[in-house]
C-alpha cells in the first residue's frame, strides 16, 4: 500500500507540494542526464515522456529527444551519504545500481578525469542519467562483458508522437532501415553515436548496447564544449543537450541528487525496473538556460481602480482643495547588467575526432607503408570543421618513422576536415607499434591505430656451388657452404634463415649426431636461428664440424618467408692406401782384399 501511495505522489509531482518540495531542494544540485529506453523485451513503452520536443528533430539531441522514464526517486532517502568508492551491499533494489552498472559509471568517471579534468564529470549524474533513459540497463540485465541482452531500442522515431529521425544508420545499430531508434543502455541515436560512440572495455568494438562504451561516450558528450559540470550553468546545458526538455532536466536533477546522498551496489539482475512511463506536459521552445523565472511586475496604472476619476481632479485647485498634488515617485536607474558573451557557434566548436577510413597498417622490414593514416574533425553539429591542427605520432620499438625521419608530424585539417599523415617508412625491427592521432585544446581528442612490421621474406634459397661437403670423422668440412636468397627473383637482403641438422628433407626429425656447429662457448649445436643474407641475398654459413659417425646427413635452411634448401654433408674417413714393395737391393761385387806381402819383400811393379 505504502508503495502505491508514493507511486501517486511521483506522478503527482509537478501539482503537489511532497514533490514540489523534493524538486526545489534538487534544484541546486549539478549534473546532466541521458533518454527513455524501449527494451526489446519489455524494458520500454512506446506511449513515453518526451512528446513536448517530439515535433522539433532531433535538434542535436544525443537520443534525438526520445522518449524517458519519469519515475522520481523515493521519498525515503538512503540513511547517511558514503564515498563512492566504499558503497556497501546492503538497501532496497530501488536505491541500489547494478554492479557491472555501477562500475561502469565509474570507469567513466576516472577516464574523463583523466582525460578532461576541467569538466569534472561526477559518475552520479551517469547513474541519473541511465536511470530516467534504461532503468539502469534494465536492472542490470547485462551479459559478463557489461551488454545489455537483450539489446535496448527505444521507439521508431517516425514522427507520430516523436522526432521524426530518418535511418542514418543502415539498421547497423538499431535493427530499422527506415526510421532511426535511440540504442542501448544510454539511448544514443545512431548519428550521435557514430560521432561520439567510445570503446571503452578494449574489445575493438563500440557498441552502444554496452554499458561500458555507453557510459564512457556519455560522459565524453555532456562534457564537449569545454563545459565545466560543476557549474550550473554547464550542467543544465549538458544535461539538455542530451534532451531537450526541462521536465527531462528536473528529472535527471531528481535522481543525480537522489545518488549523491547515497546508494549501494546490488547483484546484476535485481535492479527494479521503472514503472511505465507517463509523458510530461509539453514543453513549447524549451529555454537553454532554464531555472527558476522572475514574472515582472505588473506596470502602475494611471488611474485608481473602479469608476471614472472625479471632473475637478485633473486641474489643481478644481475642488476648492487647498491639499497639495502629490509628486510622482522618481524612477531608480536600472543597474546595468554586464554583457553576456556571446557562445562560439556550435560551427566553430570542435566536437569530435574520427577515423576518415585509415586501413590495415602493415609493412615488411625496411619498406614504406602502402596505407596512411587519415582522420576527419568534426564540429559540435557534426559537420566537417577545417582548420583543425593535428598531432600524429609513432610509439614502439620497430624503427618506423614518418617520411623525412620524424616520429612526430603535425597536419592542419583541410576543407573537408580531412588530416592524412606523411607516409609510413617501416624500421628493420619485426614487431607492432602504434599511431596515434591528437586535436583540440583543453580536452583534446585521441585516436590510436595499430600497425605491424613484419619480417623482410624470402621466397627461394639455393646454394651458390655444387662441390660434395665432405669431412673426416673428427675434423671440420674445409669448404664454408654459401647460399642466396631472392624475393621474386631479386636479392633479398637482410632476411632471417635457420640452419638445421636434420635426418628427412622435409626436416621433420632434427638430427642428433653427424654434423654439428659450435657456438660462443665451443659447445656443439645443430640448429642456429640467428643467421640473416646480407645486401646481396648471400649468406655464408659458419664452420662445420664432424663427429665421429661415418654417414650422409641432411643441413636444412629455412628463410623468413617459407623458401627453403637441403644440403647433403658426408662424414667419411679417408681411403686407406696399400704400401708400395721395396725394390731389391743390388748387391756391390765384392772387392778383393790385397794381398799381404811378406815381411822384408818388395812388391815390384810390373813394368
Amino acid at each position: 500500500m505504502a508503495a502505491h501511495i508514493r507511486r501517486r505522489l511521483r506522478k503527482g509531482a509537478t501539482t503537489t507540494a511532497v514533490a514540489a518540495a523534493v524538486v526545489a531542494a534538487l534544484t541546486a544540485s549539478q549534473a546532466p542526464a541521458a533518454t527513455l529506453a524501449e527494451g526489446a523485451a519489455g524494458g520500454g513503452d512506446p506511449k513515453a515522456a518526451g512528446e513536448d520536443t517530439a515535433s522539433a528533430g532531433d535538434d542535436g539531441a544525443a537520443t534525438g529527444n526520445s522518449p524517458y522514464y519519469t519515475d522520481l526517486p523515493p521519498l525515503v532517502t538512503p540513511d547517511k551519504p558514503r564515498s563512492s568508492s566504499e558503497l556497501p551491499m546492503t538497501g532496497g533494489t530501488e536505491a541500489g545500481i547494478p554492479a557491472s552498472i555501477l562500475a561502469a559509471y565509474k570507469q567513466a568517471e576516472r577516464t574523463v578525469a583523466t582525460t578532461d579534468p576541467n569538466c569534472r564529470l561526477p559518475w552520479q549524474l551517469l547513474a541519473a542519467i541511465g536511470k530516467v533513459e534504461s532503468g539502469q540497463a534494465r536492472g542490470g540485465r547485462v551479459d559478463a562483458n557489461g551488454t545489455a541482452s537483450p539489446r535496448i531500442l527505444g521507439p521508431a522515431l517516425n514522427g507520430r508522437g516523436f522526432a521524426l529521425i530518418k535511418d542514418t544508420d543502415g539498421g547497423a545499430y538499431d535493427g530499422d532501415a527506415v526510421h532511426d531508434r535511440a540504442v542501448g543502455p544510454m539511448q544514443f541515436i545512431p548519428s550521435t553515436w557514430a560521432s561520439w560512440g567510445q570503446d571503452a572495455n578494449g574489445d575493438g568494438r563500440k557498441d552502444p548496447n554496452n554499458i561500458y562504451d555507453a557510459a564512457l561516450a556519455a560522459g565524453r558528450y555532456l562534457c564537449a564544449n569545454d563545459r565545466d559540470l560543476a557549474l550550473a550553468a554547464d550542467l543544465d546545458s549538458a544535461v539538455l543537450s542530451y534532451n531537450r526538455s526541462t521536465e527531462y532536466l528536473r528529472t535527471v536533477r531528481s535522481w543525480f541528487s537522489y545518488y549523491q546522498r547515497g546508494t549501494h551496489e546490488i547483484p546484476d539482475g535485481t535492479g527494479t525496473l521503472p514503472t511505465a512511463p507517463s509523458t510530461p506536459s509539453p514543453n513549447r521552445g524549451p529555454s537553454t538556460n532554464p531555472g527558476p523565472s522572475r514574472t515582472p511586475s505588473p506596470k502602475p496604472s494611471p488611474h485608481k481602480p473602479g469608476g471614472k476619476p472625479s471632473p475637478g481632479a485633473s486641474k489643481p485647485g478644481g475642488d476648492g482643495s487647498t491639499s497639495p498634488k502629490p509628486k510622482p515617485p522618481t524612477p531608480k536607474p536600472p543597474i546595468p547588467k554586464p554583457p553576456t558573451p556571446k557562445p562560439t557557434p556550435p560551427s566553430e566548436t570542435f566536437g569530435s575526432l574520427e577515423n576518415a577510413g585509415t586501413g590495415p597498417l602493415r609493412a615488411t622490414a625496411g619498406q614504406a607503408f602502402d596505407e596512411r593514416v587519415s582522420v576527419r574533425a568534426r564540429n559540435a553539429l557534426g559537420a566537417p570543421l577545417a582548420k583543425v591542427p593535428v598531432t600524429f605520432a609513432v610509439t614502439g620499438n620497430t624503427g618506423t618513422l614518418f617520411t623525412g625521419g620524424g616520429k612526430t608530424v603535425t597536419v592542419t585539417t583541410g576543407a573537408d576536415g580531412t588530416a592524412t599523415a606523411p607516409a609510413l617508412q617501416a624500421g628493420e625491427q619485426a614487431g607492432e607499434f602504434t599511431v596515434t592521432a591528437v586535436a583540440g585544446i583543453g580536452r583534446p581528442r585521441t585516436l590510436t591505430y595499430a600497425a605491424t612490421v613484419t619480417a623482410r621474406q624470402a621466397d627461394a634459397i639455393a646454394r651458390t656451388g655444387d662441390k660434395a661437403l665432405v669431412a673426416a670423422p673428427g675434423e671440420k668440412f674445409a669448404d664454408v657452404v654459401t647460399v642466396k636468397a631472392t624475393y621474386e627473383a631479386a636479392a633479398a637482403a637482410g632476411v632471417a634463415v635457420t640452419a638445421t641438422m636434420v635426418k628427412d628433407p622435409l626436416g621433420l626429425v632434427d638430427n642428433d649426431r653427424g654434423p654439428y656447429f659450435k657456438d660462443e662457448d665451443d659447445t656443439p649445436v645443430r640448429t642456429l636461428t640467428t643467421l640473416t643474407t646480407d645486401a646481396e641475398g648471400v649468406l655464408r654459413l659458419p664452420e662445420i664440424f664432424a663427429d665421429d659417425t661415418e654417414g650422409t646427413y641432411l643441413l636444412r635452411l629455412t628463410t623468413e618467408g617459407g623458401a627453403s634448401v637441403v644440403i647433403e654433408l658426408t662424414i667419411q674417413a679417408p681411403e686407406e692406401t696399400a704400401p708400395e714393395e721395396a725394390a731389391p737391393e743390388e748387391t756391390a761385387p765384392e772387392e778383393s782384399a790385397p794381398e799381404e806381402t811378406a815381411p822384408g819383400k818388395t812388391e815390384t811393379p810390373e813394368a
